[in-house]
């Protein structure tokens, strides 16, 4: 009989805690995870690398206003198919796909609200649906946002994230490019400011239009601005495009905008701008009209 026994050892087989979907997020600039609720706190912004993550309509509004001064407006306009378009799917298909999936009847959201007890009428274009193109309904939106400030004597302001017009519905989505600015040019006659927002991407129509027409243009960081994409114009010039072409980093250097604002110093820059402007409480217009 040995004088020590064998100790007797169970096998403990160790599994890895399972981390919950949804939170963290990963930069996809610094490769760094983070928490998701320290990104919700800080607007979807990556605290140490700056990096801005695509938000939703409902954030921007919910991040920029007043809490409880935001009503929309013109909820009920819906998109149709005049020209019975079909590619890979029905438009009409594609179109009901989109509200499901994001809870939008459109690819803009407009009203009016506040910021500091400021009104200002009020367009945020989301990404989500349709990549923010510009059909009949945008536009038809975007245009009444315009004329409800000029009807109102308060300020403009307009979030674009876009891929472009809506091809879908052809000669109907680029005529919104003209009916847009044509009312533009009139809150401009109103001697009413008209700020432009630009986020990551605006590209196409909407870059060509209301979108490049602001008394002040700002932008977030890195977004991209352009008309067409770079891989298109690379294509067709046969030629290198310059480094971080069409970054807002590279149109304010070349003075095509006027300031980059982080997300989470928007709400403070156009308070700013709109107190300079001689706006100071709801409703009250531009000083000296």
């Amino acid at each position: 009989m040995a004088l020590f026994s064998k100790p007797k050892y169970s096998t403990v087989t160790v599994r890895k805690r399972d981390i919950p979907e949804g939170l963290w997020k990963k930069c996809p600039v610094s490769g760094e995870l983070v928490f998701t609720k320290e990104l919700d706190a800080n607007q979807q912004v990556v605290p140490k690398s700056g990096y801005h993550f695509p938000i939703t309509s409902e954030d921007r509004i919910r991040f920029l206003l007043d809490e409880g001064s935001f009503e929309e407006l013109d909820v009920g306009l819906r998109s149709k198919d005049p020209l019975g378009f079909v590619d890979s799917s029905p438009y009409t298909e594609r179109l009901e796909r989109y509200r499901k999936k994001c809870g939008l009847e459109e690819g803009v959201v407009c009203g009016v609200g506040s910021i500091e007890g400021m009104a200002l009428s009020l367009a945020v274009m989301d990404f989500r649906f349709s990549a923010g193109s510009m059909g009949s309904v945008v536009g038809e939106k975007i245009t009444r946002a315009i004329e409800r400030a000029t009807d109102r004597g308060i300020p403009l302001v307009i979030f674009s994230s876009s891929g472009g017009a809506r091809m879908q519905e052809g000669i109907l989505s680029l005529m919104q490019m003209a009916k847009a600015s044509a009312a533009l040019a009139r809150l401009d006659d109103a001697g009413l400011p008209f700020i432009s927002v630009l986020t990551n991407p605006t590209t196409g129509g909407v870059t060509a239009s209301f979108a490049a027409l602001g008394d002040l243009i700002l932008e977030e960081p890195g977004a991209l601005i352009g008309f067409a994409g770079p891989r298109v114009i690379r294509d067709t010039t046969n030629q290198d495009l310059p480094e971080g072409f069409q970054s807002s980093e590279f149109l304010l250097k070349h003075g095509l905008i006027d300031q980059i604002v982080p997300r989470t110093e928007m709400r403070d820059r156009l308070r700013d701008v709109l107190q300079l402007l001689g706006f100071s409480g709801p409703m009250t217009a531009v000083a000296g009209r």
